[in-house]
């Protein structure tokens, strides 16, 4: 066993655990430049941030790898690799700073463009130097605290062209801070100037005019470096946060979830488990005892540790961190999709159900048919049924316009059918028939009557919940163009505001919808069409040449055209998601009454006055989709003309 000092072992501490942040701080830049190279790559300061990271990726492994190496010409090497990240990272600092200026409204018109492109080509030229051991001295390995090079002519010409051209990118990095407007986006513009220090002071390798004070105290040395490098790394983290939401719309919290999770699961996992390995390591070395069998068990449980721990506390972390006053919303929204009820699961629930009627009754198979616009749909059968969608339409035809009032339990043939029943605050209709084959010739005794009802009302929740379910979803699809919309607008106004992004979206108000509504109630003629102020869109006035100038078929077509793009794909149906576009054809184009709609929808009055509103809003929304590309095309043609 070798003996140290209480000093030694001070610094030999203190210097594991500085090259193990070096080489944390090079995994979690690629992690990062992973994660900006996935989630928002064609925004161009996304594109820029991403070439700074990649100078500290190579900056930092080179040091990493170079401090650990024990060859003269390995260690050469890796620090010549770090004095390439070194050297390219002035240019693309001031590349960032011109992108992130630019994206605040303040585009380059030529200064800026061409102090980055000389950059560029002086660091080209440094590396040319670097390539003929001219940048930098020859390599000291001999000298405490850790090989450096020394410093020449060239390297203090360098030295001042990297501190010109970060000056230069934090003065353009406050400029843009200056520039923001709202709250948030200047906090977030604050975290990336401050952020931006990591790159530019942790990578510097001071070494260079500091090697006469860190002989004099290596332990000093090495305690700022430990200090150094988490700092280096934290504000790394802080300014790819604040750059993580340049060209994404998503919400601010699904940003900052995304980033946390990938954060957790690359690079602290990964550096987690570098440490442990590493310190089981150089325990064994100091002990002289046999670790080759132990780090591969340390590092695989380290690693099945952290993700363990990263899944069973993610949710938690990410609703109280995150979230905020949004958590009860984005609650409810998980136990929506936790809870569906899709296609599959309501037919395996029916046929439990259908399975308990027949043991119960005894019957050789049983059925469940649901009632939709063109009659009777067999959802789900088991064992031997002659069920007949026609003739069971039929009957229940009868049955809706009063002519038979069976509400409970009829025979039809040989089976036993129950009318199942969806029951709201203004209504209750029949949305359903449960049938137990075969058996329609055997009295049922008082127990078997009990739980054939109480079977059947769960087959009528199940398919009522699912109904609902549909309706929900559909309500969702409606919404998502324009929480699209929304929410890419308020991405572009994070730090600009552009008064064109105001002026196309106060058009789509509340009126619209009422503008259209106003049409299809007078869609073959009235005041409310002819009147109308639809009548004045771009896309009236470009089909005017289609139909002769007349502005009201013009305006026909368009609103045919719009109900068209509502028309799923396929051959027309009367199923839940052909439910908006058949509202639309046979109320206002084929101008049937509400109650004839209503029944051959299979729905009650206030239930098609709903979905009336969301097909409203989606023909609105068509429409205005058609004006803004439009007028888009129009301003294009005058542009190029």
């Amino acid at each position: 066993m070798i003996a140290y000092s209480w000093q030694t072992g001070l610094l030999l501490f203190f210097r594991t655990i500085s090259q193990i942040l070096t080489a944390g701080i090079a995994i979690t830049a690629f992690s990062l430049l992973l994660y900006a190279l996935t989630f928002n790559l064609r925004d161009r300061v996304a594109r820029t941030f991403a070439l700074i990271l990649i100078c500290v990726v190579i900056a930092f492994t080179g040091e990493a790898l170079g401090s650990t190496a024990t060859v003269f010409k390995q260690i050469n090497f890796w620090l010549k690799v770090q004095w390439v990240g070194i050297v390219l990272l002035p240019p693309t600092y001031l590349h960032f700073s011109d992108a992130l200026l630019a994206t605040t409204g303040k585009p380059s018109r030529w200064r800026r463009i061409w102090a980055v492109r000389v950059s560029y080509l002086l660091s080209l030229a440094f590396l040319v130097s670097l390539a003929l051991d001219e940048l930098v001295g020859p390599l000291i390995v001999d000298q405490p605290p850790a090989p450096h090079f020394q410093p020449t002519l060239i390297t203090d010409i360098f030295t001042f062209y990297y501190l010109l051209s970060m000056f230069l990118s934090w003065y353009n990095f406050v400029r843009a801070y200056r520039r923001t407007i709202t709250p948030t986006s200047r906090r977030r513009m604050f975290y990336l100037l401050v952020g931006s220090l990591a790159p530019s002071l942790g990578s510097f390798p001071f070494l260079l005019f500091s090697s006469d004070f860190a002989a004099r105290s290596p332990l000093l040395f090495w305690v700022i470096a430990v200090f150094s490098n988490l700092l280096v790394g934290g504000l790394v983290v802080v300014m790819s946060y604040a750059v993580a939401f340049f060209g994404v719309s998503w919400p601010d919290r699904v940003v900052k979830s995304r980033l946390f999770e990938w954060i957790m699961r690359g690079p602290v996992t990964a550096i987690f488990t570098l440490g442990i390995t590493t310190i089981v390591r150089r325990i064994g070395v100091a002990f002289e005892v046999d670790y080759s069998a132990l780090v591969p068990i340390v590092m695989v449980v380290t690693i099945l540790l952290s993700e363990y721990s990263i899944t069973l506390f993610h949710t938690t972390w990410e609703r109280w961190l995150f979230f905020g006053n949004d958590r009860s919303d984005v609650d409810s929204l998980r136990q929506f999709g936790n809870r569906l009820l899709t296609r599959n699961d309501l037919k395996q629930y029916l046929e439990l159900l259908l399975a308990a009627i027949c043991d119960r009754l005894r019957a050789p198979g049983a059925y469940i048919a649901a009632l939709n616009g063109e009659g009777m749909e067999l959802i789900v059968k088991i064992g031997d049924s002659n069920f007949d969608e026609k003739k069971a339409s039929e009957r229940v035809e009868q049955m809706i316009l009063g002519k038979e009032q069976e509400t409970d339990l009829f025979q039809w043939g040989n089976d036993y059918i129950v009318p199942l029943f969806e029951e709201d605050e203004q209504d209750c209709h029949m949305i359903g028939l449960l049938g137990a084959s075969g058996i329609a010739g055997n009295p049922l005794d008082v127990e078997q009557l009990d739980a054939l009802r109480t079977l059947s009302k769960r087959a009528a929740r199940a398919l009522h919940d699912r109904h609902a379910q549909q309706v929900a979803l559909q309500s969702l699809q409606m919404l998502s163009p324009e929480m699209d919309y929304i929410q890419s607008a308020r991405a572009s106004g994070r730090y600009i505001s552009d008064p064109l992004l105001l002026n196309e979206t106060s058009e789509f108000e509340s009126d619209w919808a009422q503008w259209v509504k106003d049409a299809l109630v007078h869609y073959w003629g009235g005041p409310k069409f002819t009147d109308n102020p639809l009548m004045k869109l771009q896309i009236v006035r470009d089909s005017l040449d289609e139909h002769e100038g007349n502005y009201t078929n013009a305006l026909r077509a368009i609103l045919r055209r719009a109900v068209n793009q509502v028309r799923p794909e396929g051959e027309r149906r009367f199923t839940a998601d052909w439910i908006l576009y058949n509202i639309l054809e046979m109320k206002f184009l084929e101008g049937k009454k509400v109650r004839e709609v209503a029944m051959r929808l299979a729905m009650s009055e206030a239930d098609l006055y709903r979905k009336q509103r969301l097909a409203i809003e989606a023909v609105a929304k068509a429409i205005y989709d058609m004006e803004m590309q439009a007028r888009s095309a129009s301003k294009s043609l005058e542009v190029s003309e």
